[in-house]
């Protein structure tokens, strides 16, 4: 096994939100179907499903995301659990890719997935 730190760009070109909960007090609950399109150490579309709490002073998520494309020129797909949580302005996000989900020739694959900065995923991994 190797272990790589990769980061790559995406763009989101699909955003759905759907409220499931929306109380007179709290915060709201939403549904977001995400599709975003990777470049560079990933080549390749991900696909997100999250359920997400949307407060005015605290908000959090968490997702599915499956990668489906090449990382490092080895084809396949993958899935990260992922989410974050906002008081105020202070951030936190965290992600693991789900074990045994790696596919073609990314069987194996397991490691940390986040989203630090703004439009960019970074894996630490190991195949």
């Amino acid at each position: 096994m190797s272990s790589q730190t990769i980061e790559a760009k995406f763009e989101i070109l699909d955003w759905t939100e759907k409220p499931y909960d929306e109380p007179a007090e709290g915060p709201k609950l939403v549904r977001i179907t995400i599709s975003k399109r990777y470049s560079g150490a990933i080549e390749g579309t991900g696909v997100a499903e999250v359920l997400a709490v949307q407060g005015v002073e605290g908000s959090g998520f968490v997702a599915s995301e499956r990668v489906v494309g090449s990382l490092n020129g080895r084809v396949g797909s993958f899935v990260i659990q992922h989410g974050g949580l906002a008081d105020g302005d202070q951030l936190s996000t965290f992600g693991t890719i789900v074990p045994h989900s790696g596919t073609g020739d990314l069987v194996g694959i397991t490691g940390l997935a986040t989203e630090a900065a703004q439009g960019v995923l970074t894996l630490e991994y190991d195949s």
